[in-house]
Formats: structure tokens, C-alpha cells, sequence
């Protein structure tokens, strides 16, 4: 990709930087993520479906709903709806929560990958006109790509800790995902050479009296 096809707001950042590499990524997330997503959502709506064809389906036919609540029988119908107002509220969140996943799903598979750019000094992502720099030191040197499929993933050393409840909390890292793009080879060895070089690691370790 040609520096002259980045978007005007980019190339003003930029300014006078060198610019080393530029790519756009054809994607927002992999395909294998977008597909997880996407089965997870059908499998969540799928299986609230059950439920609210076994709970609403009587009222459609005119029939009435047993089921049973502390243990004990009740009946609901078009003409009771009281007892069934709970159940039916708890049915109803569960299928907005489905929605809300099915729409996440669709929402990341159309949206826009975005700019990616490096310069000697920082990593640059422009998306929907929103840019974030990073300086290479921000990095931790953690690279997975995939080559075939024009996907690689940075890891930076920010992040947050994860609750885990039968474990010790563990820290989840972040990341910048690339997915589409071309040269990924090229892409890779440029950055890992910049966070290599940017390393604050050995400066600290060497910091460090020998006699500690």
C-alpha cells in the first residue's frame, strides 16, 4: 500500500516521519473470531427459541401454560397473564441478550478494518476516524501471525486483571489485531526488529547493581 492512499488526517499526523510501512486490513477481527461469534449467537437464539415456543406457543393456540413455581402448579392463560409475567420477563431478557449478540456478531464481520502504519518511533491505527499511537516500547514483543491468511496480532503490556472464580486472578494483555492485510511477512519483521531495538527491558536490568 502507497503512503498516498492513507487518509488525509493520517498523513497529517504522520507529518515528517518516515514511513516504513502502511497497510489496510480488509477486516476488523479474523474470520475464525467472526465465526465463533456467529455460532454462538445461533446457538444462544436457538436454544431460548425452546423456551419461548414451549411458553408462548399455548397462548397463540388459545391453550392454556402449566408450569410449576416454588413447587407448586400454575396455570396461566390469555385471559391470566399475572402468573406468567416473571417467567416472561426473565424469557424476554434472555432473548434480547441473543439479539444484542446476533447484532455484535453482524456489527464486527461489516465493520471496517481500519489504517495501520509504522514509523521508526510509533505504531499508528487510524479507524473510523479515530487514531491511536503507540510508541514501540509499549509493546512486549508477543507476535502470532498467520501468513496465509494475512492476519497478525501485537501484544502489547497493557491490560487488566481477570477475576477467575476457582483460580487466581490472571492478567489478560492487549492487543492490536491486523486481519487482511498484505505483506504480512514484511509487516512482521519490520515491527519486531522496532520493539526489539525499543525494549526498555534490558536498559532496567542492566540498572541493576551486580551486587543485588
Amino acid at each position: 500500500m502507497y503512503s498516498a492512499d492513507l487518509p488525509q488526517e493520517l498523513i497529517s499526523v504522520i507529518g515528517s516521519e518516515k514511513i516504513e510501512f502502511a497497510a489496510k486490513a480488509k477486516r476488523f477481527q479474523a474470520r475464525g473470531t467472526t465465526i465463533i461469534m456467529f455460532a454462538f449467537a445461533i446457538f444462544w437464539c436457538g436454544f431460548i427459541s425452546i423456551f419461548v415456543v414451549v411458553f408462548f406457543g399455548p397462548l397463540l393456540r388459545g391453550e392454556e401454560v402449566h408450569f410449576t413455581s416454588n413447587g407448586e402448579e400454575v396455570v396461566g392463560s390469555a385471559e391470566n397473564l399475572a402468573p406468567m409475567l416473571l417467567p416472561g420477563v426473565i424469557i424476554g431478557v434472555f432473548v434480547l441478550v441473543g439479539i444484542g449478540l446476533m447484532i455484535f456478531a453482524i456489527r464486527n464481520a461489516v465493520r471496517e478494518g481500519g489504517y495501520f502504519v509504522g514509523t521508526p518511533t510509533r505504531f499508528l491505527r487510524y479507524r473510523s476516524g479515530a487514531l491511536n499511537a503507540y510508541d514501540w516500547e509499549q509493546f512486549t514483543g508477543n507476535i502470532a501471525a498467520n501468513f496465509a491468511k494475512g492476519d497478525i496480532t501485537f501484544e502489547l503490556r497493557t491490560g487488566k486483571m481477570v477475576s477467575k472464580k476457582n483460580g487466581p486472578d490472571r492478567f489478560v494483555a492487549d492487543s492490536i489485531e491486523l486481519s487482511g492485510v498484505d505483506n504480512v511477512v514484511e509487516i512482521e519483521r519490520l515491527c519486531r526488529k522496532r520493539i526489539k531495538e525499543n525494549d526498555p527491558t534490558p536498559a532496567n536490568a542492566a540498572s541493576v547493581p551486580d551486587h543485588l
